[in-house]
């Protein structure tokens, strides 16, 4: 008994099948979502956007490091998180003046952790606005001052929390918003 053409297609047909559906339910659902919030697939995109595919209400903790390791050295940490409703900034400065890093705990030359008002989150939200966060990599680079700077927020699956500031002007209002907030905590 011979099987015809027809009957000889129908289980390759049937290991193929699944995969075919797969990819055409996944091509029409890429651009769904809520206005400004996540697509279904938007897990696939590289990069994700403050502002856009993250909403500002989702952000939970920011931290900004800074390091020369050259002559007069100096390490700057700022810290912006959510603890127990309440916003929270932390800093920490330590400098070794006319030596070379890196710095110590023994160079801390001011640190303390303070209570960010709202208006104070929404300016720090600002700055990040616009920027663009990735999946984290390690790096065995050595040699770059930073900043390093990561993002964490509801849906960041523990992965895309490597932020980059949307420009220069940005990084700078953050910092600015950074060294007043501590210069006011009188540290």
């Amino acid at each position: 008994m011979t099987v015809g053409r027809k009957e000889a297609l129908i289980p390759k047909m049937k290991k193929i099948l699944p995969f075919l559906l797969f990819f055409m339910i996944a091509a029409l659902l890429c651009g769904c979502g809520a206005e400004g919030g996540e697509g279904v697939f938007s897990f696939l995109k590289a990069e994700k956007e403050v502002g856009a595919d993250i909403p500002p209400a989702d952000v939970t903790e920011f931290i900004y490091t800074y390091e020369n390791i050259n002559f007069n050295a100096e390490y700057r940490r700022y810290r912006f998180y959510v603890e127990d409703g309440k916003y929270m900034f932390f800093f920490e400065t330590r400098q070794r003046e006319n030596e070379y890093g890196p710095t110590t705990p023994d160079d801390v030359t001011s640190t303390g952790t303070v209570n960010a008002d709202p208006e104070t989150w929404a300016r720090m939200l600002d700055s990040l606005r616009g920027g663009t966060v990735t999946k984290r990599s390690e790096s065995t680079e050595t040699g770059g001052a930073g900043p390093w700077t990561y993002l964490y927020w509801k849906n960041d699956k523990n992965k895309y929390q490597q932020f980059e500031f949307r420009d220069l002007s940005a990084r700078t209002a953050f910092e600015a918003l950074c060294v007043s907030l501590a210069e006011a905590s009188g540290s």
